[in-house]
């Protein structure tokens, strides 16, 4: 019986992931990727002698022997990869006093009622939600797909789950300044408010990352996040599978409501038994398929109610050695900044010199992350404004870091901006996206239930990548490949199964 072949759009890590796996159960694949690197999301850029890493933070699945790791070993991601595990989340001052987030929840119960002791039973509350969640297996909500889970799969599931029915209650729709708003201290009723990057981000999500990060499972991967995506191309070409590269998908041919191909921009056509996207799904849905698979409930998703995140990304190389500094600082304000049409009232700065591969010795990558709003881009896009603009908020930073770090101006060697454009024109994200929907309240909720990962009236297709795995992570990109390759080996009634190499 001849092999079933597999289309693939997007090399991201979800399709990448994919592409591995569906070879892994004997189909035979062919990854088209707009760009000339893998990764999507995934990446990192070079700047004369410095790397500039656009992704990976934490990676869920570091740790031998945790949640996710044996998928990683599937997808040769961590075999002889050493993972940097950081004993603090970050850090958030306001110049008088320092709020250190510590992994270990012990530490960071001890330094928060240091900082109010008045503040005790919030403080012992949030610090045993950490302690519940380190035992906490995430993985076991991606094991098999929501759609092929019977009533058995379910009854097991719950019975993981029913340990954290009560935190996950409590934690997992309360957002981050709700509970910050709480406390007597005035300080942490600021400095929470940021300890996990926006006021909106549920608690739940923040004490499951500092839990596994305590269980050392949230490190990062050594090399950078463009290293780690090549790893997961090499493993893919191993088993056998092909990638054309600069390679842009137009169209995703259909017929009788089956998909059967593509159609590139260059008018060659690729017809295959299969077609997964795992490019950008509002893009797929929208324009690849002319939005003629659609659904009331396809529609809600992509009606612009759901928060996203776009970002700037302004990177700094620094002939400076930043090692002996904490490796992510979030500066409160006095007063409120004005960038890019937006009030900002904190400024995090994260550097990388934990990792000797991203830049020159005795020197440093340093990376400042914006949340910006990608219509403000959008209508300045093409005018002289948009470069100026750039550059105005790349030296309003230098102003702050200067202020910081005295004498640093004189060290900067490279400046780098990048703006939700620039996300748009590499990854084809709707919105320069970063991570799908925005981890909040109202999203939690698709963390349990999924999201569909094909589409009303169109058989043989299906959906990968950050849309359709809310988290906005680079392991769950991961698990939704998985998770596709495993409904497709089910339509074919074949087993599914992943070897490690």
């Amino acid at each position: 019986m001849a092999q079933k072949s597999v289309i693939i759009i997007g090399a991201g890590v979800a399709g990448l992931a994919a592409g591995c796996y569906a070879r892994m159960n004997g189909y035979q694949t062919k990854i088209f990727e707009l760009h000339s690197l893998p990764g999507g999301l995934c990446t990192a850029w070079e700047r004369k002698d410095y790397i500039f890493d656009g992704c990976i933070h934490y990676l869920f699945g570091s740790g031998q022997g945790q949640p996710f790791y044996r998928m990683w070993e599937e997808l040769g991601a961590v075999q002889n990869r050493p993972m940097i595990n950081h004993s603090e989340y970050q850090r958030i001052t306001d110049g008088r006093q320092t709020l250190i987030v510590y992994a270990d929840p012990d530490r960071l119960q001890a330094h928060l009622l240091e900082l109010s002791p008045a503040d005790a039973p919030l403080i012992r509350a949030f610090c045993d939600g950490v302690r519940q969640f380190t035992r906490f297996d995430m993985a076991a909500m991606y094991q098999k797909p929501k759609a092929l889970m019977g009533a058995l799969d379910w009854r097991d599931f719950g019975m993981k789950m029913l340990p954290y029915i009560m935190p996950m209650l409590r934690w997992a729709t309360l957002p981050a300044k709700h509970f910050a708003g709480r406390f007597q201290s005035p300080f942490l009723r600021r400095a929470l408010a940021h300890i996990f990057s926006w006021e909106e981000a549920p608690m739940m999500m923040g004490m499951a990352l500092l839990a596994y990060m305590h269980t050392g499972n949230a490190g990062f991967p050594a090399g950078g996040s463009l290293a780690f995506a090549r790893a997961i191309e090499q493993r893919y070409l191993d088993l056998g599978g092909e990638i054309y590269y600069d390679a842009q998908v137009e169209k995703i041919l259909t017929e009788d409501g089956r998909a059967v191909g593509v159609r590139l921009y260059n008018d060659d056509i690729h017809r295959a038994d299969y077609v997964i996207s795992a490019a950008d799904a509002h893009n797929t849905i929208y324009n690849m398929l002319d939005g003629k698979y659609l659904n009331r409930k396809v529609e809600r998703m992509f009606d612009g109610h759901l928060p996203t995140l776009s970002q700037v990304q302004i990177s700094f190389g620094v002939q400076r050695d930043f090692s002996a500094e904490p490796h992510w600082v979030v500066h409160l304000l006095d007063k409120p900044l004005l960038m890019a049409g937006r009030e900002y009232r904190e400024i995090g700065l994260q550097h990388y010199s934990f990792d000797a591969s991203l830049a020159p010795a005795g020197k440093s990558s340093l990376v400042v992350l914006l949340p910006s709003d990608y219509d403000y881009w959008q209508r300045i896009y093409g005018r002289k404004l948009y470069d100026t603009e750039q550059r105005q908020i790349s030296d309003t930073l230098v102003d702050l870091l200067e202020k910081w770090y005295p004498g640093i101006r004189a060290d900067i060697e490279v400046m780098d901006e990048a703006t939700p454009l620039s996300y748009e024109r590499y990854t084809g994200n709707w919105w320069g996206s970063t991570c799908g929907w925005l981890m909040m309240g109202e999203t939690m909720p698709l963390l349990i239930s999924g999201v569909d990962k094909t589409l009303p009236g169109l058989r043989n297709f299906y959906l990968a990548g950050q849309w359709v795995e809310p988290g906005g992570t680079v392991t769950l990109a991961a698990a939704s490949g998985r998770s596709v390759v495993q409904l497709m080996c089910h339509a074919d009634s074949k087993a599914f199964t992943a070897t490690v190499p």
